[in-house]
């Protein structure tokens, strides 16, 4: 269908528009031409994906003169290619009523591992950082120039043909999955890592990994050539702001520090190596060469002279990397960095005008400046009690302890890449743990607010053991994603889960122009959400630190789930509040003897933290649905499976939510971040843990709803829910399914709600909505409405 939002001409792929769908629609346009930036929640089914696409392609092919780029942000692989797919679904619709003009190139950009097609490569790799080193010993300039004088050093045919295509070596307009990517790659025999990295800039679309913009190790490399007037889109961003947290924060242990001084060893070594190739060549040429320069002349001593010449050369890369570093050249892009800090947009801007302090500059400097620091962390590790410091004090003890101040802090990052490349080393992989020092020096010598640095000497919830960490924590979310509010005209937050939507402007400290939060319009009552307070006993049950693990509530919450898997058909998703207590409830379960009964009925999976492990097993609890039998999946909230898993249809007809999953409130880490939001923010320290539980608690049980034709049960099992300042932390569209009768429930009345509305949902029912409230607008009827007004219609 095709119809105007104000001066706009939308194209929707579709015969019909959910009224939440056009809404949307109309709140993006506002913040397209405020230029500004949006929250805009969307419950989940409802298609908010093909509307935020199909707006903002509209609103760009409306203004051929000055066309939006997009940057759609992701958090998986599996949600870039959903998104890709359905971006050509809308974009072969387009060209069908526009024709050429409405040709595009979007691309999806992953790592070496999800785009590598090197049969060599990707056999012999692990994961990715292997894949990575693996990639760079074989595509490394001086590799190849080695290469050139001996063939039988491998290098890698795809990427020599993609550069021997050079300016040839371009994409067609399309849309272009990981998948089409590779296939296009093995066709033309051109490496589509490196394709896709060099057509970023000349896309219409591309869509990512959050980190490609937030992280600023890799933000400086495959974002800093977008232009201001793209559109970036974090979808599922209801953790951005944990996700800007992690980007900025460090963690390092005695196997760090251990693994950073084999690092040093190495470096030095090579270093050496090069400064005597340096020496020797020249000063046996100069005494050697006076003496016997016409003979070695005559016996084709040319040959050995150009050899000597080239491993003089070889030598000196150290002095020309002097050479550059005195001119100041690395801060203008100049040096061939492979991740580098200086380039990057999410530095202050008095970074970037700085030079390479002038100790560091030599390499074999460098190498002994890094010695100290490690050397000095070590001491640090050495501690029997719990210490904290602030950036600046522990800056300033560096200086006074090993004389680094902290301009040299600042640069080790960078220095340290420059280095590498210097040295020739590929093997990121290997050196990973100098990279993670160099890391931590430049946030603490950029960063004086906004962290703590938290040294402990054993884990706080296992304190018999030694395990002695040093954590660079940032608290400020806003550091790592004031870059991208400046630089780009429009940034849209969206999720299904963002409320209380009023908290994340404050968070991540912006000021939207757009902030909404959007109910599903439902032909039937498909969802059904229940707090449960009490078992059939009529005994409460919480996950409450001093309740959790009281027998009648592991009793009670084994009872409910037996119930449960009684009557309902197909799958059961079971959420606790972290892995110990899953493993500590189903322990319990086992036994008393109810796990037993459980699986009498259905079959249980269990999530844990291997990724093997939880995707077989998720691919067997599948198989069990499908086969008509149904299955149970125990998962934990934060987890993997409550972030990236969606049980629509069969595969989840009910969620139950074992708890509130709290944070760990003993956590130094999260007890220092809250004393931050209080005192920047004035974020109180109950309002953070509430909504930061709710929002995952949310996130769980949207797990079950996939579209507006399938439905679900959500069981909220904590006697907590019940109080009005809980549940109101809910999205709105649980909220407005949320009945009075159903927020008090025993496990017996739990069961005659949940066999009510399946006997209910087993009913045929009209889908287009019959009469009363619209939920399916055609073509006419947005014409109709006339003017971006929804009227009576919708409401």
């Amino acid at each position: 269908m095709k119809f105007q939002i104000e001066d706009v001409t939308v194209y929707f792929p579709y015969d019909h528009i959910y009224p939440e769908q056009y809404s949307y629609m109309v709140e993006l346009k506002r913040s397209l031409d405020a230029k500004g930036h949006c929250l805009l929640e969307m419950p989940t089914g409802t298609g908010k994906t093909i509307a935020l696409l199909s707006l903002i392609t509209s609103y760009s092919l409306s203004k051929p003169s000055n066309p939006v780029k997009l940057l759609y942000c992701t958090r998986t692989v599996h949600e870039m290619e959903k998104t890709l797919a359905e971006l050509r679904f809308l974009h072969r619709y387009q060209l069908q009523h526009l024709g050429p003009s409405a040709r595009i190139l979007a691309l999806g950009l992953s790592s070496r591992k999800n785009l590598c097609i090197n049969p060599s490569v990707v056999s012999a790799a692990e994961n990715r950082d292997s894949v990575d080193a693996a990639c760079r010993k074989l595509t490394a300039s001086w590799v190849r120039s080695l290469a050139v004088e001996n063939p039988n050093i491998p290098t890698c045919s795809f990427f020599e043909d993609y550069e021997k295509a050079a300016s040839n070596a371009v994409l067609p307009p399309g849309v272009y999955t990981l998948q089409d990517l590779r296939a296009f790659g093995k066709e033309k025999g051109w490496c589509p890592y490196f394709l896709a990295r060099h057509m970023v800039q000349f896309a219409n679309v591309v869509v990512y990994s959050y980190q490609y913009l937030l992280d600023p190790k890799v933000a400086g490399i495959i974002s800093k050539e977008m232009q201001r007037e793209s559109v970036v889109v974090f979808d599922e961003a209801h953790n951005i702001d944990n996700v800007c947290i992690e980007a900025l924060s460090v963690s390092v242990r005695s196997q760090t520090l251990e693994g950073a001084t084999r690092n040093l060893n190495k470096m030095s070594h090579e270093i050496e190596r090069y400064a005597l190739l340096f020496i020797v060549p020249f000063v046996f040429l100069q005494v050697v060469c006076l003496v016997f320069c016409s003979i070695i002349m005559i016996l084709g001593g040319l040959d050995y002279m150009a050899h000597g010449r080239f491993k003089a050369t070889d030598a000196g890369r150290l002095r020309a990397e002097y050479n550059r570093l005195v001119e100041g050249l690395a801060q203008r892009g100049n040096l061939p960095i492979a991740d580098t800090w200086l380039s990057n947009p999410a530095l202050p801007d008095d970074i970037l005008k700085e030079a390479v302090p002038g100790n560091i500059r030599r390499a074999e400097h460098f190498l002994s400046v890094l010695r100290r620091l490690v050397q000095y962390l070590k001491g640090r590790l050495q501690t029997e009690n719990v210490e904290k410091e602030g950036p600046v004090t522990f800056v300033a003890s560096i200086n006074a302890q090993v004389g680094i101040d902290q301009k040299v802090l600042r640069f080790c990052y960078d220095r340290l890449h420059s280095l590498m490349m210097t040295l020739e080393i590929t093997d990121t992989d290997e050196f990973l743990h100098i990279q993670t020092i160099c890391d931590f020096a430049t946030l603490v010598g950029t960063y004086t607010r906004g962290f703590s640095i938290i040294i402990e000497p054993f884990d706080e919830r296992m304190p018999n053991i030694p395990d002695p960490v040093l954590q660079l924590s940032c608290h400020d979310a806003s550091l790592a994603i004031k870059p991208v509010f400046e630089r780009f005209q429009t940034v849209v937050i969206t999720s299904g889960t963002l409320s209380p939507i009023d908290l994340y402007p404050r968070l991540l400290n912006f000021n939207p122009v757009v902030s909404r939060s959007f109910t599903m319009s439902l032909t039937r009552d498909c969802i059904c959400p229940m707090v449960l307070t009490r078992g059939s006993d009529q005994l409460p049950v919480s996950t409450k630190y001093d309740m959790r693990t009281d027998e009648g509530v592991e009793r009670n919450y084994g009872r409910l789930l037996l119930e449960m898997v009684s009557i309902v058909p197909d799958g059961i998703v079971c959420f606790f509040v972290s892995y110990s207590y899953m493993d500590g409830i189903v322990n319990s379960w086992n036994e008393k003897g109810i796990l037993k009964e459980i699986m009498q009925h259905k079959l249980v999976f269990i999530e844990t933290q291997d990724v093997v492990e939880t995707t077989l097993a998720l691919d067997n609890y599948r198989k069990a649905c499908d086969c008509g039998r149904g299955a149970v999946f125990f998962s934990v909230a934060r987890g993997k499976v409550a972030e990236g898993i969606d049980f629509d249809r069969h595969y989840g007809r009910l969620v139950i939510m074992f708890g509130v999953p709290f944070q760990y409130t003993l956590s130094r880490i999260l007890i220092a971040r809250l004393e931050y939001l209080r005192e920047t923010f004035q974020i109180k320290e109950g309002d953070f843990l509430t909504f930061d539980a709710l929002r995952q608690a949310a996130q769980c049980v949207g797990r079950v709803i996939r579209s507006k034709a399938d439905y679900g049960m959500m069981i909220f099992a904590d006697k907590r829910y019940s109080r009005h300042d809980k549940r109101s932390k809910l999205p709105g569209w649980i909220l407005s399914h949320l009945r009075d009768a159903h927020l008090n429930l025993s496990t017996d009345m739990a069961m005659h709600i949940a066999r009510e509305f399946l006997r209910k949902m087993a009913q045929p029912y009209d889908k287009s909505g019959g009469s009363g409230k619209k939920t399916l607008l055609s073509q006419e009827d947005l014409e109709k409405m006339g003017n971006g007004s929804l009227g009576e219609m919708l409401f």
